[in-house]
């Protein structure tokens, strides 16, 4: 969410901001302004007929003492008029409030000044990366590794639940536990991660507090009580619909909404919070992309990083998230390079974002298995979380920062594929055997 007062006080900084996300800079900052001034033509309008209408209101009472009867009934026939015009205004008033409201909702957050120029991915630039790939003739991808063990099926799952969903099995299931467990352990016990069993069902205000909403409803999977609510709710009638649930496309939304609505003391920041949860997203704008395999599910398990933050230690936590995140693939001794991801290619609410990739033998190419966002305070306005320094009087906007430390289902594809050897067998890093005693190789011992 974006203040008003600040595309008011420097459009032309929303302008070009605007015009690096791809979208038409001077075109949305004139339709703002014009929304703006309308809205606040509409509030001085109303507010001088309040002001003239009170005023007839105390000159009828004195020509009434003065027995004017002329006067006064012209007074009053002036305030029937006053009348109308205050129902005028208030109402040209609260349609520009709405459709101002609407048209900022809908806008992504700025970048930051350090964040690069560019499109998509083609123009985001690599920071550092770690690890050689792996030496591996002819590497099979994890579907046909996984099918070949016997552990995953993919069949079976599309018979109960349609496409983009997995069965694990055994020593596989085992496996993907044992990433999970792993990553949180590590968040928690060595990075100072708080951990957090939050909801996987959300309200719609929740949804909108992050971002998910109202823009991205088609990615996203609700759960109503009944299928006739369900098809009564059209988008932008959530907030009439309470007994409305969404299913958390990542922890970050459950994770993120508990400062929603709080003041919190900045003395207590920043907090860090973390989430092992299923996630669940429709990926409604992926269709034809990556339909093979565990690379894009509709469900999935994540760990996920949040941090609140008062503004001046945003950047350094940021950086701060970011190897913590990294941490788990040094660990795991798995080569991958850090993103520095360009205006065009950044999420809604991100204001600057790094992408760690992982390099996948089968396709010979890294791939996204972790994006860390500082959204400076454009959640915080969305959900009204603040924050307070002890002895001051005034509150000001926490920023909220969140990354994935790691989406388990990848990490497993990494591990499966990177650690693949000529017979088909998959090697257990050694960062997990303490998670799966007794085990060297899924696959068979060695």
């Amino acid at each position: 969410m974006h203040d008003i007062r600040a595309i008011r006080d420097d459009p032309e900084l929303y302008q070009k901001a605007w015009d690096a996300k791809g979208l038409s800079g001077a075109r949305i900052v004139a339709q703002i302004l014009d929304l703006d001034g309308q809205l606040r033509a509409a509030q001085t309008a109303l507010q001088a007929a309040q002001a003239e209408r009170n005023e007839a209101s105390k000159k009828i009472g004195q020509a009434k003492a003065q027995k004017d009867e002329a006067e006064a009934t012209r007074l009053m026939a002036h305030v029937e008029t006053l009348k109308t015009t205050l129902e005028r205004q208030t109402e040209a008033g609260r349609e520009a409030d709405e459709l101002l409201k609407a048209l900022l909702e809908g806008l992504p957050n700025i970048p930051a000044p350090d964040v690069p120029a560019g499109r998509d991915e083609h123009d985001n630039v690599e920071v550092r990366r770690r690890g050689e790939p792996f030496a591996i003739k002819s590497a099979k991808d994890h579907q046909s590794l996984g099918e070949a063990l016997g552990l995953m099926d993919f069949e079976a799952a599309a018979r109960m639940s349609g496409s983009r969903f997995v069965v694990l099995k055994g020593e596989l299931a085992r496996l993907e536990r044992a990433l999970g467990q792993f990553m949180l352990d590590l968040q928690t016990r060595e990075h100072g991660y708080l951990e957090v069993a939050p909801p996987l069902m959300v309200r719609s205000e929740t949804m909108f507090g992050t971002g998910q909403l109202p823009k991205f409803s088609d990615d996203q999977f609700a759960a109503f009580p009944g299928l006739e609510t369900a098809r009564a709710v059209a988008p932008g009638e959530w907030a009439a619909a309470p007994e409305l649930r969404w299913m958390i496309p990542t922890a970050e939304v459950s994770l993120t909404n508990l400062v929603r609505e709080q003041i919190t003391p900045e003395e207590d920041m920043p907090f860090r919070l973390t989430a092992l949860t299923p996630c669940f997203r429709a990926e409604a704008g992926a269709s034809g992309k990556d339909t093979r395999g565990m690379i894009r599910q509709h469900q999935f398990n994540k760990v996920e990083l949040v941090s609140i933050t008062a503004p001046e230690q945003s950047a350094e936590e940021h950086e701060r998230m970011v190897g913590c995140a990294e941490a788990v693939l040094k660990r795991l001794d798995l080569p991958f390079r850090t993103m520095l991801l360009c205006a065009g290619d950044m999420g809604f609410s991100a204001r600057k974002t790094y992408d760690l990739e992982v390099w996948i033998p089968s396709e010979d190419r890294y791939r996204e298995i972790s994006s860390c966002s500082n959204c400076g305070d454009f959640q915080a306005r969305r959900m009204d979380a603040r924050a307070k320094k002890s002895g001051e009087k005034g509150t000001r906007f926490v920023h909220t920062l969140n990354g994935s430390g790691l989406a388990v289902g990848r990490t497993l594809v990494a591990v499966m594929e990177n650690y693949q050897d000529e017979g088909g067998r998959i090697a257990i890093p050694q960062a997990l055997h303490p998670y799966l005693p007794g085990m060297t190789h899924i696959g068979g011992q060695g």
